[in-house]
């Protein structure tokens, strides 16, 4: 038991750096995995071992995310406020990329948002995100294609409305 114990605790983490991503509020993010933890110590011993441990905890991130979407009833890009503490480069340049990035990452859908930082930055194969996300993997690449689309879209400066086609 100890031994899964600081398994789990091994992944803090990667946790906090996917929640951080997720919310865009450092509160926030270290919220989010504090619950995750305690989420996954409870459920512990109803862990069958069954796959692996990091797809797990990530599934519980996720759903305690999206149940805190559901509670606030609000679009989580309203999560970042203008004053937010970024955190400290090396040069001017490099502050402003990195808020740039940010408000594009918060401007994806956060079905788009939560594929693509669990596949670029924790390194997540597109089967354990289905298995954590609970879709399938067809789902997972097309979210994924989607969200780097329009992050590319953003990043860029182009026009990333929606637009529409008539079917006919």
């Amino acid at each position: 038991m100890a031994d899964r114990d600081a398994s789990i605790a091994g992944w803090i983490p990667s946790l906090r750096r996917y929640a951080l991503g997720l919310t865009g509020n450092r509160e926030a993010a270290d919220d989010l995995v504090q619950e995750t933890m305690e989420r996954a110590w409870r459920r512990l011993a109803f862990w069958r071992g069954e796959g692996e441990l990091r797809a797990w905890l990530f599934s519980i991130l996720h759903n305690a995310f999206i149940d805190r979407l559901r509670a606030e009833k609000r679009s989580p890009t309203q999560a970042l406020a203008e004053d937010e503490e970024l955190p400290v480069r090396a040069t001017q340049e490099d502050l402003l990329h990195v808020r740039d990035l940010d408000r594009s990452l918060l401007a994806l859908a956060p079905e788009q948002r939560e594929v693509l930082l669990m596949v670029a930055v924790e390194q997540m194969s597109y089967a354990e995100v289905a298995r954590a996300l609970d879709i399938p993997m067809g789902t997972v690449m097309s979210r994924l294609s989607r969200a780097r689309a329009r992050l590319r879209a953003v990043l860029e400066g182009r026009d990333t409305s929606t637009r529409l086609k008539a079917v006919k």
